[in-house]
């Protein structure tokens, strides 16, 4: 497959994202090659660990690659999207749970279905120009790929903030938020994934790791907290609204521009996500209640066509401000029943 080159070299199991043109982007036979690998390795005893990483400088994966998925839902398929994200998360959940360390080096953009390749392994590096993002509540989904959880478990409301303004991260913001755990120049990823491939010994990368500079969001999580703590979305919008302060202005206009019902079921699920002990397994299965539903009852189609193929950036949302009634994320979350998302042990 020319869009990705997945092999073994010495102790090393080794996918590397090769459509660079295409920011990386992630198609269903990708997704399904590296899940496919990865379930091998596993029983190998030659492959000690899994590097991951991406061609080009610009992306590790930009994102799932949705053209397909709009050309079918439009015909008024959804079961090919409905199968394309039970798949995809299936294996965000087969890197969460590995038994062998995963180690990612993500330069540049990953966002949504590169945030579930790479932001659940064992060691997540990050270098000066990684951007990462949950996007998706721009596009009429929620933060899925297993990436509610990781919001859930943020600091503070920091969770809430990066979900609803879609916001990006530097180095430092991702480390902070649990998007990463290491920094290391981009200079130096070659000779480490040498020595990675070599040794087959993960602790290469934390004896390689450096301090981030600082990133923009530590110094902003007290307002973060105080905007963002509200139970619901009409909560978090009536805080902004009230404060005059820069930080606020651009957080409002940022939640503006989303869909109202995929910020308000997100802003549920990061709420529902919180206790302690919860497992990636339950946040992809409140996320495939979301998505499975995307097409035909969500906004997904609408925000994909404002933003990607009209490119119009006037989206006509289901919803036309911050006050979705809880019908609508009832509607949204409700179990599946006999759709309900399945795991392989």
């Amino acid at each position: 497959m020319t869009d990705i080159d997945i092999r073994v070299t010495g102790r090393a199991g080794r996918i590397t994202f090769t459509r660079p043109q295409a920011l990386n982007a992630l198609t269903y036979d990708m997704c399904m090659a590296i899940d496919a690998a990865m379930r091998l390795w596993r029983e190998d005893d030659e492959v000690a660990l899994v590097v991951i990483d991406a061609a080009g400088d610009k992306a590790f994966c930009a994102g799932g690659d949705i053209a397909e998925l709009y050309d079918t839902g439009t015909r008024g398929d959804y079961g090919y999207g409905q199968r394309f994200w039970a798949d995809e998360y299936r294996l965000n959940a087969l890197i969460s749970e590995y038994s062998k360390p995963v180690i990612s080096f993500m330069q540049g953009f990953t966002m949504g279905g590169g945030v579930g390749i790479g932001c659940h392994g064992s060691h997540r590096v990050v270098d000066d120009n990684s951007r990462i993002a949950m996007p998706e509540c721009g596009i009429g989904l929620v933060p899925d790929v297993g990436g509610s959880l990781i919001l859930a478990r943020a600091p503070g409301r920091l969770g809430e903030y990066l979900g609803l303004t879609t916001s990006r991260m530097g180095p430092d913001d991702a480390i902070l938020a649990g998007f990463a755990d290491t920094y290391i120049p981009r200079a130096k990823w070659n000779d480490l994934i040498d020595m990675l491939e070599a040794s087959g010994d993960a602790t290469h990368v934390t004896t390689h790791a450096e301090e981030p500079p600082q990133g923009a969001m530590r110094p902003l999580l007290g307002r973060i907290e105080h905007h963002f703590s509200g139970q619901t979305l009409t909560d978090i919008g009536n805080s902004l609204q009230a404060d005059e302060s820069d930080f606020a202005r651009e957080s409002l206009k940022a939640i503006t521009r989303n869909s109202p019902l995929s910020m308000t079921c997100a802003t549920e699920i990061i709420r529902r996500l919180r206790p302690t002990g919860v497992t990636i397994r339950t946040a992809l299965d409140l996320e495939y209640r979301f998505t499975f539903r995307a097409m035909q009852h969500g906004d997904f189609l609408e925000g994909i066509r404002a933003q990607i193929i009209d490119k119009d950036r006037t989206p006509a949302w289901r919803h036309k401000d911050f006050n979705v009634p809880s019908s609508a994320i009832d509607t949204m979350l409700a179990p599946l029943g006999s759709d309900t998302l399945t795991f392989d042990t």
